[in-house]
C-alpha cells in the first residue's frame, strides 16, 4: 500500500494533474467509439458527468459529444473509427 488510504492496493487518482477545461476540450482524456453518442451522453450526464459538448453531427459525417467526469477528465464519445472512412 502506498498511503493512499486505498485497501485495495490500487493507487487514488488524487495523485495525478488533472488538465483544466479550455475551450470544449481538455487536451487529453478517452475515445470511445459508438453508434450510440446520444445514449452515451445522456448515460454520463446522468452519472453526474458536466456536459462540454452535446451531441453533434459532423462535417466529415460522424457524431460526437463530449462530457467531463466528476474528477475533471474528459470523455469523448464518437461514431467515427480512424481508418474507417465515413460512418453515415
Amino acid at each position: 500500500m502506498s498511503g493512499t488510504g486505498r485497501r485495495d492496493g490500487r493507487e487514488s487518482d488524487a495523485a495525478y494533474n488533472v488538465s483544466p477545461l479550455r475551450g470544449a476540450s481538455t487536451g487529453t482524456g478517452v475515445y470511445l467509439a459508438s453508434p450510440d453518442v446520444d445514449v452515451l451522453y445522456d448515460r454520463a450526464v446522468r452519472a453526474g458527468g458536466r456536459p462540454v459538448l452535446p451531441p453533434e453531427d459532423t462535417g466529415w459525417g460522424a457524431r460526437r459529444a463530449r462530457v467531463l467526469d466528476p474528477e475533471g477528465r474528459e470523455w469523448s464519445f464518437g461514431s467515427h473509427r480512424p481508418g474507417r472512412g465515413r460512418t453515415r
